[in-house]
């Protein structure tokens, strides 16, 4: 909906458009006259035209928004609002529970993957108003509609998603949060079919919504992927699978693309990120942008289990980027390092072999190591 306050409102599109703004939504604060914009091009960045709305003029003008989920800010920082959001001491945990859940709506679902990539993740923007804050790092819960097979008359239980945004969400107003969302599909091994009934309940309610459908949603929840934030200049290594990368993602907004009075990073923040091929990295451009402007500050390594060889011949996984570059990992580590692994719990098993193996070659006992990260708080882990 369109206030009739507002005269004007700004809508991208490339540069090169016809200006039909397929499958696009705007949403206008009044208060605030902050864009929502969901443009589902494949472009990250574009003019904007400005349409007056009293007229019906549609002219061009050179002026970059961060209105789309993909963008990136043409200048180095942006200003974000309210900073009020700064000035807790303590994140918020569990406003909303499962027994009195928040409505929210969506904003936006976005595919993030390309055509060779296997399954579908989308990107999804739920507006919650503002009323549903949230520290990077954090959960909400998602209860799908309808009712749980197990338990007849009652609601479907709640599924956690990682935020994958910063507290300022993607249009920088502390109004949105966003999921990376993976859809959940079972094939029967027999006839290789999709079979609909075992698919998952809550991504693919995720992946099928349409901006203006309401979402229930709980939280925030979680303290164990939280964003040290006492020391501005400390190193992050953050290995993440898949959709694992959402903490991540908010992360590297909040130290490369936001400008936050009580937060200047300037320390080194160190991405893993474990696909299948290519075409399924998410948010690549972004990072290869934080990589391009931040040299010093940023590293960005992927793991394509499907176009890459780890130094045995084998298919190379984030635990094979992590044996490669094991030596500084460790240095780092030792020197203090916060180190970081999000995604499906079966990645753990494999890493924890591969620092156990590392460390062995180096004289040292893994166990004692980790026990002397965890006690010192260097250590995060969220699998599911």
């Amino acid at each position: 909906m369109i206030h009739s306050a507002v005269s004007q409102v700004a809508i991208t599109a490339p540069a090169s458009s016809d200006l039909s703004l397929r499958r696009s939504a705007l949403k206008v604060s009044n208060a605030s006259q902050q864009l929502y914009n969901v443009n589902v091009q494949e472009k990250s960045w574009a003019k904007v035209l400005t349409v007056d709305l009293k007229s019906n003029n549609l002219r061009s003008r050179n002026l970059h928004l961060i209105c789309k989920s993909v963008q990136q800010a043409s200048a180095p920082k942006v200003s974000v609002s309210p900073l009020k959001l700064e000035d807790d001491p303590e994140p918020p945990l569990n406003l909303y529970k499962p027994k009195q859940p928040y409505t929210a709506t969506i904003v936006s679902v976005e595919r993030l993957v390309g055509p060779k990539a296997p399954g579908e993740t989308c990107h999804i923007v739920i507006d919650h108003g503002g009323n549903v804050p949230y520290w990077e790092g954090q959960s909400y819960g998602v209860i799908p509609p309808g009712e749980n097979p197990k338990k007849p008359g009652n609601p479907h239980n709640v599924r956690l998603y990682s935020i994958a945004s910063t507290r300022y969400g993607d249009f920088l107003d502390g109004k949105t949060a966003s999921l990376c969302v993976r859809r959940a599909v079972y094939y029967d091994p027999e006839t290789g079919k999709e079979d609909p009934s075992k698919s998952g309940v809550c991504s693919n309610f995720l992946c099928n919504s349409k901006p203006g459908d309401k979402v229930l949603i709980t939280g925030p929840s979680g303290k164990i992927m939280l964003l040290p934030e006492d020391d501005p200049n400390a190193t992050h290594i953050m290995i993440a699978t898949g959709t694992g990368v959402a903490p991540f993602r908010g992360y590297l907004r909040r130290m490369f693309m936001e400008s936050i009075p009580k937060f200047k990073f300037g320390g080194l923040a160190w991405l893993f990120l474990g696909v299948a091929n290519s075409d399924s990295l998410l948010y690549d451009d972004e990072f290869s942008k934080y990589l391009k402007d931040y040299p010093d500050n940023f590293r960005y390594d992927r793991a394509l289990s499907r176009e890459q060889k780890n130094r045995n011949g084998g298919k190379m996984y984030v635990q094979d980027k992590i044996e490669e570059y094991s030596d500084e990992i460790f240095k780092l580590l030792d020197n203090g390092a916060h180190i970081y692994f999000c995604g499906l719990k079966g990645m753990m098993p494999g890493i924890q072999e591969t620092l156990k193996r590392v460390a062995e070659q180096r004289g040292e006992s893994w166990e004692e190591k980790l026990s002397q990260l965890k006690k010192n708080k260097q250590w995060h882990v969220e699998v599911y």
